[in-house]
């Protein structure tokens, strides 16, 4: 049994999951590598820590976002140095994202950002108090577009309910994919999510926010005449 030293966790041999990611090697820019080696250590938290007080965390209260899946994390980083009132959580699993996020809060100068590198669902369940979240944000998620595979996808009724839980009332679940089936399959799951309610008011998607950066992947598919759908779901129970 070793430690993760990102994760924090031991690691034994774990029973079976179902993932809706794939661990795929990358290899580390030196850029990456410090990120990981000079940020980590500043912006980094742990899921062995367990449950987080996040006031304490960043040293304040203030509107808080968390970001599932950031990838390389560009537009956690522009969200981030757009609005230094703000904090933000992202929670991503493959390392060189990980270490350019870092690396980017390093240059930037960028201090209102934490990190988890594990599974997203850990977090939310281990680490993230009920109602405390004011936005919740999911772009581009793997669409798992083989029939056989929608089982993997992130978007399903357990998952709404975890989001819905962590949420405070009025907060806010931000969704974007450009997998025009996976936006329908997200519309299917989320329009009858008990304590979630559609911002769109034909109960479909909404234009894209201003709030919502756009990437180089999602410029080269508008390029290709690849579509873009954004989806909003507001927490309306107490």
């Amino acid at each position: 049994m070793t430690d993760d030293l990102i994760t924090g966790e031991a690691l034994p041999v774990r029973r079976r999951e179902i993932k809706s990611y794939v661990m795929r090697a990358g290899r580390m820019t030196d850029g990456q590598q410090r990120g990981l080696d000079e940020g980590w250590p500043k912006f980094g938290l742990l899921l062995a820590d367990g449950p987080q007080d996040f006031d304490s965390v960043f040293g304040r209260q203030a509107p808080r976002t968390l970001e599932i899946g950031f990838g390389m994390g560009q537009s956690l980083l522009e969200m981030a140095q757009a609005a230094p009132e703000q904090d933000f959580i992202g929670i991503e699993v493959h390392r060189p994202g990980v270490g350019a996020l870092l690396n980017g809060l390093l240059t930037e100068n960028i201090s209102n950002v934490r990190v988890y590198s594990c599974d997203a669902l850990e977090v939310l369940k281990s680490c993230v108090a009920d109602a405390s979240l004011d936005r919740l944000m999911l772009f581009f998620p793997d669409p798992w577009h083989k029939s056989r595979h929608h089982k993997r996808r992130i978007v399903q009724p357990e998952f709404a309910q975890l989001v819905r839980s962590k949420l405070k009332v009025g907060g806010v679940f931000h969704l974007a994919t450009d997998w025009e089936q996976y936006a329908e399959h997200m519309l299917e799951v989320l329009n009858v999510a008990p304590g979630l309610q559609n911002l769109s008011e034909d109960q479909t998607w909404v234009a894209r926010p201003e709030e919502r950066p756009v990437t180089k992947f999602e410029r080269r598919g508008e390029r290709l005449g690849h579509g873009v759908w954004d989806l909003k779901f507001i927490r309306v129970d107490d």
